[in-house]
């Protein structure tokens, strides 16, 4: 990176980056996430919106206040996080560093079930403790919407409306089916959301918290949905044995409502599903030709969650990321802390909750299968308040470009930065970003190809990358030398059609 910014020839400097004004970015090699070859061209920038794509711009005649040359870089569009647990990270540490230095500029909050609205309370149930305990004081999402804004994030930010969040707010015992009373009350405050721009629901069927939810409750809500044209978004069931039975019924809950269905961090977990991503990948391309179908997963072959004693099988590897009585075992294997106790690896997970682990759970075939697929999107699902949080939180997009993509061929760098991009936008009726095209806003990444790659380990897992070089957000630098300059302001992403 310290080569490319030696390069970096300002040429006009009466109008420094600190706000944003008219650029010239010159002799690019862009890649415009629509999955088009790459093309050597000029861009021209006026404010926050890209108003010219040509070759060999004259900076005088578009007025530039600023021209940089960019030979040997590669511009892109701005990443789209579609799946991340951030809705109190952008509030609480605006910088977002995990995320604007991988080219994050877009992040989807909400996801598995679980956002900050619409509830307020003081003591949040598992699992939405995983949003972080202090936050949940948001009974609209306009309100969430305007926090955003005063907090002046580098990263823009979307909002799913989170099932179990719904339930913890609208029903008193959340281990049945909810009454018709209470899916009413759901109903009505997702309404309300879907109204201040919501991009749609997500749920998390997976949970204890929603896992008694029947296909009623959720037909329910994806009704609600589809009257205003948004999305959902699920961790499904089970990502284990039943996985063709908690496909069929999250397609169904979507078929319902006429809205399109995106299955969340699509794998197949446990040993003995190893493999049958051939299976579940042929279901989605045949449920795609009747219904709109999206997927997104992470390139790596351990999950993050919660500390539960059903994925304790003795046969996978799990790797402590949180513990609130053992704090000290963070960072430690189950199996060597059973040991150390003289217990079994279940009784040692009971011992260490509540918290947080990797599971080492998929396997490197069916990764690579499911990223492959051309409905898959990139998202991180990466867990920011766990104190040794998995690396995908600072590592994802760079795996996918620079391990997955150029070292491993698995698909072209405009095919994996359409996953990213393109494909993501699009999925999520987010207008004008995803893409580099005179109009749409100056959401932009500068990298370089050959030099990309992610750091961050599960042995260090908050590393940052390598091969940014700088990152554009709303027509402002929000990340160059690899820092952060605190001079580009996220945006609050409402849905498209937004009544």
């Amino acid at each position: 990176m310290a080569q490319h910014e030696e390069r970096d020839l300002l040429m006009q400097t009466a109008h420094p980056s600190s706000s944003a004004c008219n650029r010239l970015l010159q002799n690019v090699n862009l890649i415009d996430g629509s999955g088009s070859p790459a093309q050597l061209c000029d861009v021209f920038i006026q404010g926050d919106r890209i108003a010219k794509i040509a070759k060999d711009i004259d900076a005088k005649s578009c007025s530039a206040d600023d021209c940089l040359d960019c030979q040997g870089l590669t511009l892109t569009p701005g990443f789209i996080d579609v799946h991340t647990h951030d809705d109190a990270q952008v509030l609480r540490d605006p910088s977002m560093l995990a995320k604007i230095s991988q080219g994050v500029t877009t992040v989807i909050t909400g996801n598995c079930g679980l956002s900050l609205v619409p509830w307020v309370t003081q003591h949040p149930i598992s699992p939405l403790d995983l949003l972080h305990t202090t936050e949940f004081k948001y009974p609209s999402l306009q309100l969430y919407a305007d926090a955003i804004q005063a907090a002046k994030p580098s990263v823009n930010v979307g909002a799913l409306i989170g099932h179990t969040t719904l339930r913890a707010a609208s029903m008193m015992d959340l281990n049945q089916p909810a009454t018709h009373a209470e899916v009413s009350a759901m109903a009505a405050l997702l309404s309300l959301a879907m109204q201040d721009g919501a991009l749609g629901l997500s749920s998390g069927l997976f949970y204890q918290a929603a896992a008694a939810a029947d296909a009623n409750e959720m037909k329910a809500l994806t009704r609600v949905v589809g009257q205003y044209g948004g999305v959902y978004v699920t961790h499904m069931r089970s990502e284990m044995d039943s996985i063709i039975d908690a496909m069929n019924e999250a397609a169904d809950a979507a078929q319902a409502g006429r809205t399109p269905w995106i299955l969340s961090h699509h794998k197949c977990a446990g040993p003995k599903n190893w493999g049958r991503t051939i299976e579940t990948l042929a279901l989605l391309d045949r449920l795609a030709k009747t219904q709109e179908v999206g997927l997104d997963a992470y390139p790596y072959s351990a999950g993050s969650t919660l500390l539960r004693t059903d994925l304790v099988d003795g046969v996978i590897q799990i790797l402590i990321t949180r513990s609130e009585p053992h704090p000290e075992m963070i960072g430690r294997y189950l199996a060597d802390i059973a040991a150390q106790w003289g217990m079994s690896q279940q009784e040692a997970c009971s011992k260490l909750m509540p918290g947080g682990a990797c599971y080492f759970q998929m396997d490197e075939a069916d990764v690579r299968r499911v990223l492959q697929h051309p409905l898959t999107m990139i998202g991180s699902d990466g867990l920011p308040h766990d104190e040794r949080p998995h690396p995908r939180l600072w590592g994802a997009f760079a795996r996918v470009l620079g391990h997955y993509s150029r070292d491993e061929n698995l698909f072209s760098l405009p095919q994996a930065i359409h996953k990213m991009t393109g494909l993501s936008a699009k999925r999520f009726g987010i207008q004008n970003r995803g893409i580099v095209k005179e109009g749409a806003y100056a959401d932009l990444v500068l990298l370089d190809p050959l030099k990309i790659c992610d750091k961050a380990s599960y042995d260090n897992p908050m590393q940052m990358c390598e091969g940014i070089a700088r990152v554009m957000l709303n027509g402002n630098w929000s990340f160059e030398k690899g820092e952060c300059t605190g001079l580009a302001v996220g945006q609050f992403l409402k849905r498209k059609s937004s009544h």
